[in-house]
Protein backbone atom coordinates (compact mmCIF):
# COMPACT_ATOMS: atom_id res chain seq x y z
CA UNK A 1 0.00 0.00 0.00
CA UNK A 2 1.22 3.67 -1.05
CA UNK A 3 0.82 6.14 0.73
CA UNK A 4 0.71 9.75 -1.01
CA UNK A 5 3.79 11.69 0.56
CA UNK A 6 4.06 14.91 -2.12
CA UNK A 7 1.64 16.12 -4.23
CA UNK A 8 2.87 18.45 -6.97
CA UNK A 9 0.78 19.99 -9.72
CA UNK A 10 1.87 17.47 -12.13
CA UNK A 11 3.57 14.49 -10.35
CA UNK A 12 3.12 12.54 -7.47
CA UNK A 13 5.77 11.13 -5.22
CA UNK A 14 4.82 7.84 -3.33
CA UNK A 15 6.40 5.99 -0.20
CA UNK A 16 5.12 3.06 1.39
CA UNK A 17 3.84 3.04 4.78
CA UNK A 18 6.85 1.47 5.76
CA UNK A 19 9.29 3.36 4.72
CA UNK A 20 7.46 6.68 6.12
CA UNK A 21 7.05 5.10 9.29
CA UNK A 22 11.10 4.29 9.61
CA UNK A 23 11.34 7.89 8.25
CA UNK A 24 9.83 9.28 10.92
CA UNK A 25 11.83 7.57 13.97
CA UNK A 26 15.15 7.66 12.38
CA UNK A 27 14.35 11.97 11.97
CA UNK A 28 13.10 11.57 15.90
CA UNK A 29 15.99 9.97 16.70
CA UNK A 30 18.39 12.09 14.54
CA UNK A 31 16.92 15.88 16.67
CA UNK A 32 19.87 16.03 19.03
CA UNK A 33 22.54 15.61 16.40
CA UNK A 34 20.00 18.56 14.21
CA UNK A 35 20.37 20.71 17.48
CA UNK A 36 24.49 20.34 16.92
CA UNK A 37 24.93 21.78 13.66
CA UNK A 38 22.44 24.19 13.86
CA UNK A 39 24.33 25.79 17.08
CA UNK A 40 27.97 24.90 14.80
CA UNK A 41 26.45 27.05 11.67
CA UNK A 42 24.72 29.90 14.07
CA UNK A 43 28.21 30.28 15.55
CA UNK A 44 30.19 29.96 11.95
CA UNK A 45 27.88 32.46 10.10
CA UNK A 46 28.46 35.09 12.41
CA UNK A 47 32.35 34.26 11.80
CA UNK A 48 32.06 34.51 7.74
CA UNK A 49 29.27 37.53 7.79
CA UNK A 50 32.53 39.10 10.50
CA UNK A 51 34.88 38.31 7.87
CA UNK A 52 33.05 39.70 4.83
CA UNK A 53 32.54 43.23 7.22
CA UNK A 54 36.53 43.33 8.76
CA UNK A 55 37.54 42.54 4.29
CA UNK A 56 35.14 45.51 3.56
CA UNK A 57 33.73 43.04 0.77
CA UNK A 58 32.24 45.61 -1.48
CA UNK A 59 30.19 44.87 -4.79
CA UNK A 60 33.15 46.30 -6.81
CA UNK A 61 34.82 43.05 -5.57
CA UNK A 62 32.60 40.67 -7.87
CA UNK A 63 34.18 41.73 -11.46
CA UNK A 64 35.54 39.40 -13.84
CA UNK A 65 38.83 39.81 -16.08
CA UNK A 66 40.57 38.70 -18.95
CA UNK A 67 43.82 37.92 -20.03
CA UNK A 68 46.75 38.23 -17.41
CA UNK A 69 43.87 39.38 -14.76
CA UNK A 70 46.08 42.48 -13.63
CA UNK A 71 42.77 44.11 -13.47
CA UNK A 72 41.45 41.99 -11.16
CA UNK A 73 44.48 41.28 -8.49
CA UNK A 74 42.76 43.57 -5.47
CA UNK A 75 39.22 41.79 -6.19
CA UNK A 76 41.28 38.18 -5.29
CA UNK A 77 43.35 39.45 -2.99
CA UNK A 78 40.12 40.46 -0.74
CA UNK A 79 38.72 36.95 -1.29
CA UNK A 80 42.42 35.14 -0.59
CA UNK A 81 42.55 37.35 2.61
CA UNK A 82 38.52 36.70 3.52
CA UNK A 83 39.70 32.80 3.22
CA UNK A 84 42.98 33.00 5.34
CA UNK A 85 40.64 34.85 7.91
CA UNK A 86 37.74 32.09 8.27
CA UNK A 87 40.67 29.10 8.39
CA UNK A 88 42.72 30.76 10.69
CA UNK A 89 45.82 30.82 7.75
CA UNK A 90 48.42 33.12 7.60
CA UNK A 91 47.49 33.67 3.81
CA UNK A 92 45.10 31.73 0.90
CA UNK A 93 45.24 31.26 -2.84
CA UNK A 94 41.43 30.81 -4.13
CA UNK A 95 41.53 30.54 -7.96
CA UNK A 96 39.16 29.40 -10.76
CA UNK A 97 42.54 28.20 -12.16
CA UNK A 98 42.71 25.33 -9.82
CA UNK A 99 41.10 22.35 -12.06
CA UNK A 100 39.93 20.35 -8.99
CA UNK A 101 40.81 19.48 -5.67
CA UNK A 102 43.28 17.12 -7.02
CA UNK A 103 45.16 19.64 -8.88
CA UNK A 104 45.44 22.42 -5.78
CA UNK A 105 46.73 19.33 -3.74
CA UNK A 106 49.12 18.65 -6.83
CA UNK A 107 50.04 21.58 -6.78
CA UNK A 108 50.90 22.12 -3.08
CA UNK A 109 52.89 19.18 -3.22
CA UNK A 110 55.11 19.98 -5.79
CA UNK A 111 55.67 23.32 -4.58
CA UNK A 112 56.87 22.27 -1.27
CA UNK A 113 59.02 19.43 -2.64
CA UNK A 114 62.31 18.85 -4.35
CA UNK A 115 63.94 16.11 -6.06
CA UNK A 116 65.18 13.48 -3.27
CA UNK A 117 63.21 14.67 -0.40
CA UNK A 118 60.52 12.25 0.64
CA UNK A 119 57.01 13.01 1.80
CA UNK A 120 54.93 10.53 4.38
CA UNK A 121 51.50 10.11 4.34
CA UNK A 122 50.10 9.07 7.86
CA UNK A 123 46.46 8.43 6.85
CA UNK A 124 47.05 5.40 4.11
CA UNK A 125 47.06 5.91 0.88
CA UNK A 126 45.15 8.92 -0.66
CA UNK A 127 42.17 9.27 -2.87
CA UNK A 128 42.63 7.31 -5.92
CA UNK A 129 42.92 10.49 -8.03
CA UNK A 130 46.00 11.59 -6.67
CA UNK A 131 48.06 7.84 -7.13
CA UNK A 132 48.61 8.83 -11.34
CA UNK A 133 50.51 12.18 -9.69
CA UNK A 134 52.14 10.29 -6.96
CA UNK A 135 53.23 6.78 -8.52
CA UNK A 136 52.84 7.64 -12.37
CA UNK A 137 56.00 6.59 -14.36
CA UNK A 138 56.73 9.37 -17.64
CA UNK A 139 54.07 11.47 -16.60
CA UNK A 140 55.78 14.12 -14.77
CA UNK A 141 54.68 12.55 -10.79
CA UNK A 142 56.85 13.12 -7.59
CA UNK A 143 58.02 9.72 -8.67
CA UNK A 144 59.46 11.09 -12.12
CA UNK A 145 61.53 13.37 -9.89
CA UNK A 146 63.06 11.76 -7.41
CA UNK A 147 60.27 12.15 -5.11
CA UNK A 148 59.76 9.10 -2.40
CA UNK A 149 56.27 8.86 -1.17
CA UNK A 150 55.60 6.21 1.42
CA UNK A 151 52.31 5.15 3.10
CA UNK A 152 51.64 4.70 6.91
CA UNK A 153 48.56 3.33 8.57
CA UNK A 154 47.80 4.74 11.33
CA UNK A 155 45.63 2.90 12.73
CA UNK A 156 47.70 -0.51 12.57
CA UNK A 157 51.16 0.79 12.03
CA UNK A 158 53.59 2.74 14.37
CA UNK A 159 53.99 6.28 12.51
CA UNK A 160 55.88 7.96 14.92
CA UNK A 161 58.43 5.04 14.27
CA UNK A 162 58.24 4.82 10.57
CA UNK A 163 58.33 8.59 10.58
CA UNK A 164 61.69 8.85 13.00
CA UNK A 165 63.10 6.23 10.32
CA UNK A 166 62.65 8.25 7.36
CA UNK A 167 62.71 11.56 8.14
CA UNK A 168 60.04 12.73 5.79
CA UNK A 169 60.20 16.77 4.54
CA UNK A 170 56.74 16.31 4.23
CA UNK A 171 53.84 15.03 6.22
CA UNK A 172 50.35 14.18 4.26
CA UNK A 173 47.19 14.20 6.15
CA UNK A 174 44.02 13.07 4.50
CA UNK A 175 41.05 14.21 6.49
CA UNK A 176 38.45 12.32 4.94
CA UNK A 177 38.41 8.52 4.75
CA UNK A 178 38.33 8.35 1.13
CA UNK A 179 37.40 5.02 -0.44
CA UNK A 180 37.91 3.27 3.13
CA UNK A 181 35.93 2.60 6.45
CA UNK A 182 38.24 4.05 8.89
CA UNK A 183 37.05 7.10 10.58
CA UNK A 184 37.31 10.57 9.28
CA UNK A 185 39.77 13.09 11.18
CA UNK A 186 38.48 15.66 13.43
CA UNK A 187 40.11 19.19 13.75
CA UNK A 188 41.25 17.57 17.36
CA UNK A 189 42.23 14.35 16.01
CA UNK A 190 44.44 16.92 13.14
CA UNK A 191 46.12 18.19 16.34
CA UNK A 192 46.91 15.39 17.91
CA UNK A 193 48.56 14.15 14.65
CA UNK A 194 50.40 17.73 14.39
CA UNK A 195 52.01 17.37 17.78
CA UNK A 196 52.86 13.94 17.73
CA UNK A 197 54.88 14.43 14.66
CA UNK A 198 56.65 17.88 15.64
CA UNK A 199 58.11 15.36 17.95
CA UNK A 200 59.90 13.07 15.34
CA UNK A 201 60.03 15.91 12.64
CA UNK A 202 60.16 19.44 13.81
CA UNK A 203 60.68 21.18 11.22
CA UNK A 204 58.65 18.93 8.53
CA UNK A 205 55.55 20.65 6.49
CA UNK A 206 52.33 19.28 7.44
CA UNK A 207 50.07 19.44 4.08
CA UNK A 208 46.02 18.73 5.25
CA UNK A 209 43.86 17.47 2.38
CA UNK A 210 40.91 19.60 4.16
CA UNK A 211 37.99 18.29 1.16
CA UNK A 212 34.97 17.75 2.72
CA UNK A 213 35.98 19.11 6.36
CA UNK A 214 35.37 22.71 5.52
CA UNK A 215 33.01 24.60 8.14
CA UNK A 216 31.71 21.10 10.20
CA UNK A 217 33.69 22.49 12.97
CA UNK A 218 34.24 26.00 14.49
CA UNK A 219 37.97 25.16 13.64
CA UNK A 220 40.34 24.34 10.72
CA UNK A 221 43.40 22.41 10.79
CA UNK A 222 45.53 25.65 10.54
CA UNK A 223 44.35 26.33 13.97
CA UNK A 224 45.55 22.79 15.18
CA UNK A 225 49.45 23.28 13.62
CA UNK A 226 48.81 22.32 10.02
CA UNK A 227 50.99 24.39 7.86
CA UNK A 228 49.00 24.48 4.69
CA UNK A 229 45.30 22.99 4.48
CA UNK A 230 43.48 22.53 0.85
CA UNK A 231 40.35 21.93 -0.59
CA UNK A 232 37.98 22.36 -3.48
CA UNK A 233 35.37 24.84 -4.01
CA UNK A 234 32.87 22.54 -5.44
CA UNK A 235 32.68 20.93 -1.99
CA UNK A 236 31.91 22.28 1.09
CA UNK A 237 33.22 26.05 0.54
CA UNK A 238 32.19 26.84 -2.65
CA UNK A 239 28.29 26.56 -0.79
CA UNK A 240 26.81 25.17 -3.65
CA UNK A 241 27.38 28.16 -5.99
CA UNK A 242 30.91 28.26 -7.04
CA UNK A 243 31.07 26.68 -10.17
CA UNK A 244 34.65 25.05 -10.17
CA UNK A 245 37.98 26.51 -8.15
CA UNK A 246 39.72 25.48 -5.31
CA UNK A 247 41.63 26.87 -2.61
CA UNK A 248 45.24 26.43 -0.39
CA UNK A 249 45.46 28.39 2.89
CA UNK A 250 47.96 28.34 5.27
CA UNK A 251 51.75 30.12 6.15
CA UNK A 252 52.33 32.55 3.89
CA UNK A 253 55.84 31.52 2.36
CA UNK A 254 54.35 28.81 1.88
CA UNK A 255 51.22 29.56 -0.18
CA UNK A 256 53.36 31.92 -2.13
CA UNK A 257 55.29 28.95 -3.30
CA UNK A 258 51.58 27.47 -4.10
CA UNK A 259 50.93 30.56 -6.29
CA UNK A 260 54.39 30.46 -7.75
CA UNK A 261 53.95 26.34 -8.94
CA UNK A 262 50.38 27.71 -10.06
CA UNK A 263 50.98 30.13 -12.84
CA UNK A 264 54.88 30.42 -13.07
CA UNK A 265 58.02 31.47 -10.81
CA UNK A 266 58.16 35.30 -10.75
CA UNK A 267 54.27 35.51 -11.66
CA UNK A 268 52.41 33.22 -8.60
CA UNK A 269 49.23 35.40 -7.69
CA UNK A 270 49.95 38.47 -9.28
CA UNK A 271 48.46 37.04 -12.54
CA UNK A 272 45.37 34.32 -13.41
CA UNK A 273 41.49 36.30 -14.94
CA UNK A 274 38.98 35.26 -12.82
CA UNK A 275 35.59 34.80 -14.41
CA UNK A 276 33.41 33.52 -11.41
CA UNK A 277 34.41 36.13 -8.19
CA UNK A 278 31.03 36.71 -7.32
CA UNK A 279 29.96 33.14 -7.06
CA UNK A 280 33.13 32.34 -4.75
CA UNK A 281 32.02 35.00 -2.85
CA UNK A 282 28.44 34.17 -2.16
CA UNK A 283 29.47 30.72 -2.48
CA UNK A 284 31.59 31.31 1.03
CA UNK A 285 29.03 33.38 2.47
CA UNK A 286 26.64 30.19 2.20
CA UNK A 287 29.04 27.45 3.12
CA UNK A 288 27.84 27.15 6.72
CA UNK A 289 23.72 26.63 6.19
CA UNK A 290 24.99 24.21 3.22
CA UNK A 291 27.15 22.06 5.20
CA UNK A 292 24.48 22.25 7.86
CA UNK A 293 21.88 20.48 5.30
CA UNK A 294 24.37 17.88 4.05
CA UNK A 295 25.58 17.19 7.94
CA UNK A 296 21.83 16.30 8.44
CA UNK A 297 21.36 14.48 5.51
CA UNK A 298 24.41 12.18 5.85
CA UNK A 299 23.20 11.99 9.69
CA UNK A 300 19.20 11.09 8.42
CA UNK A 301 20.63 8.35 5.68
CA UNK A 302 22.85 6.78 8.47
CA UNK A 303 20.10 6.23 11.24
CA UNK A 304 17.72 5.41 8.06
CA UNK A 305 20.22 2.90 6.97
CA UNK A 306 21.38 1.64 10.39
CA UNK A 307 17.54 0.96 11.04
CA UNK A 308 17.13 -1.47 8.09
CA UNK A 309 20.27 -3.67 9.51
CA UNK A 310 23.19 -2.10 7.27
CA UNK A 311 26.64 -1.07 8.42
CA UNK A 312 27.14 2.35 8.45
CA UNK A 313 29.49 4.84 8.76
CA UNK A 314 29.95 7.19 11.04
CA UNK A 315 26.70 6.09 12.73
CA UNK A 316 24.03 8.67 13.36
CA UNK A 317 24.78 9.81 17.15
CA UNK A 318 28.52 10.07 16.67
CA UNK A 319 30.44 13.17 16.07
CA UNK A 320 31.03 14.35 12.32
CA UNK A 321 34.48 15.58 10.84
CA UNK A 322 33.07 15.65 7.43
CA UNK A 323 29.72 15.65 5.07
CA UNK A 324 30.69 11.96 3.99
CA UNK A 325 28.63 8.96 5.05
CA UNK A 326 29.15 5.38 3.94
CA UNK A 327 26.64 2.72 4.00
CA UNK A 328 28.05 -1.05 3.42
CA UNK A 329 25.35 -3.30 2.55
CA UNK A 330 24.39 -6.57 4.28
CA UNK A 331 23.66 -9.96 2.46
CA UNK A 332 25.68 -11.60 -0.41
CA UNK A 333 28.20 -10.47 -2.71
CA UNK A 334 25.33 -10.43 -5.38
CA UNK A 335 22.52 -8.35 -3.41
CA UNK A 336 25.15 -5.95 -2.09
CA UNK A 337 26.14 -5.45 -5.50
CA UNK A 338 22.41 -5.07 -6.69
CA UNK A 339 21.77 -2.64 -3.60
CA UNK A 340 24.69 -0.41 -4.60
CA UNK A 341 22.81 -0.04 -7.88
CA UNK A 342 19.58 0.19 -6.57
CA UNK A 343 20.86 2.79 -3.89
CA UNK A 344 22.68 5.12 -7.01
CA UNK A 345 19.98 4.82 -9.09
CA UNK A 346 17.79 5.89 -6.72
CA UNK A 347 19.36 9.32 -5.97
CA UNK A 348 20.25 10.22 -9.31
CA UNK A 349 16.39 9.41 -10.25
CA UNK A 350 15.46 12.00 -7.51
CA UNK A 351 18.11 14.61 -8.20
CA UNK A 352 16.57 17.90 -9.84
CA UNK A 353 19.09 17.29 -13.33
CA UNK A 354 19.36 14.76 -15.21
CA UNK A 355 16.65 12.79 -13.11
CA UNK A 356 16.11 10.62 -16.44
CA UNK A 357 20.10 9.08 -16.60
CA UNK A 358 20.57 5.91 -15.84
CA UNK A 359 23.97 5.68 -13.76
CA UNK A 360 25.98 3.08 -14.90
CA UNK A 361 29.54 1.39 -13.77
CA UNK A 362 32.31 2.78 -15.79
CA UNK A 363 36.04 3.51 -15.67
CA UNK A 364 36.56 7.17 -14.68
CA UNK A 365 39.90 8.84 -14.92
CA UNK A 366 42.54 8.90 -11.91
CA UNK A 367 40.44 5.75 -10.52
CA UNK A 368 42.28 3.40 -11.64
CA UNK A 369 41.15 0.31 -13.46
CA UNK A 370 38.47 -0.42 -11.00
CA UNK A 371 34.68 0.99 -12.38
CA UNK A 372 32.71 3.53 -10.58
CA UNK A 373 29.31 4.08 -9.91
CA UNK A 374 28.41 7.63 -9.67
CA UNK A 375 25.14 9.66 -8.77
CA UNK A 376 25.28 12.73 -9.38
CA UNK A 377 22.15 15.04 -10.15
CA UNK A 378 23.35 18.66 -9.58
CA UNK A 379 23.64 22.17 -10.73
CA UNK A 380 27.05 21.98 -10.98
CA UNK A 381 28.95 18.86 -12.36
CA UNK A 382 30.33 16.70 -10.64
CA UNK A 383 29.63 19.06 -7.46
CA UNK A 384 29.94 17.00 -4.11
CA UNK A 385 28.57 19.66 -1.52
CA UNK A 386 24.80 18.95 -3.44
CA UNK A 387 23.64 15.36 -3.16
CA UNK A 388 25.79 12.95 -4.46
CA UNK A 389 26.95 9.45 -4.56
CA UNK A 390 29.65 6.97 -5.72
CA UNK A 391 30.87 3.10 -5.28
CA UNK A 392 33.86 1.47 -6.35
CA UNK A 393 32.28 -1.21 -8.19
CA UNK A 394 34.47 -4.04 -5.63
CA UNK A 395 33.78 -6.17 -2.65
CA UNK A 396 32.64 -5.52 -0.13
CA UNK A 397 29.88 -3.08 -1.41
CA UNK A 398 29.23 0.14 0.05
CA UNK A 399 28.55 4.01 -1.25
CA UNK A 400 30.02 6.67 -0.19
CA UNK A 401 27.04 9.39 -0.04
CA UNK A 402 28.00 13.14 0.83
CA UNK A 403 26.22 16.71 0.24
CA UNK A 404 22.88 17.77 0.04
CA UNK A 405 22.43 21.94 0.16
CA UNK A 406 18.64 21.29 0.86
CA UNK A 407 17.94 18.56 3.74
CA UNK A 408 13.94 18.55 2.10
CA UNK A 409 15.20 17.84 -0.95
CA UNK A 410 17.67 15.38 0.42
CA UNK A 411 15.66 13.18 2.43
CA UNK A 412 13.20 12.65 -0.36
CA UNK A 413 16.13 11.11 -2.76
CA UNK A 414 17.28 9.47 1.10
CA UNK A 415 13.86 8.23 1.47
CA UNK A 416 13.32 7.01 -2.50
CA UNK A 417 16.32 5.09 -2.36
CA UNK A 418 16.11 3.14 0.77
CA UNK A 419 12.80 2.07 -0.07
CA UNK A 420 14.39 0.86 -3.56
CA UNK A 421 16.89 -0.91 -1.63
CA UNK A 422 13.97 -2.35 0.28
CA UNK A 423 12.72 -3.85 -2.60
CA UNK A 424 15.34 -6.53 -2.89
CA UNK A 425 14.55 -8.30 0.46
CA UNK A 426 11.83 -10.58 0.11
CA UNK A 427 10.20 -9.09 3.82
CA UNK A 428 9.07 -6.00 1.69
Amino acid sequence: MLTSYFVGYKFMINFSKKILLLSERALKLCQDRFCVFEKVCGSLSLKVLDSFRENKVGSHHFYSSSGYGYGDYENRRVLNSLVANLFGAEDALVSTLFASGTHALKVALWAVSRPGDTIASVTGSPYETLHPAIFGSNVGSLRDFGIDFFVIDFETDDFLKALHQKKPRTVYIQRSKGYTFRKSLSVKDIGYFVSQIRKNCKDCIIIVDNCYGEFVENTEPCTSGADLIVGSLIKNPGGGVAPCGAYIAGKKNLVDLCAQQLTAPGLGASVGCSHSLKELFAGIFYAPSAVREALKTATFASCLFGLMGHEITPGYSEERADTVQVIKFQGSENQSREAVIKFCSAIQAFSPVDSFSSPEPAPLPGYGSTEILMASGGFISGSSIELSADAPMRNPYAVWLQGGTNFAYSKIAIMKSAESVMELSSEF
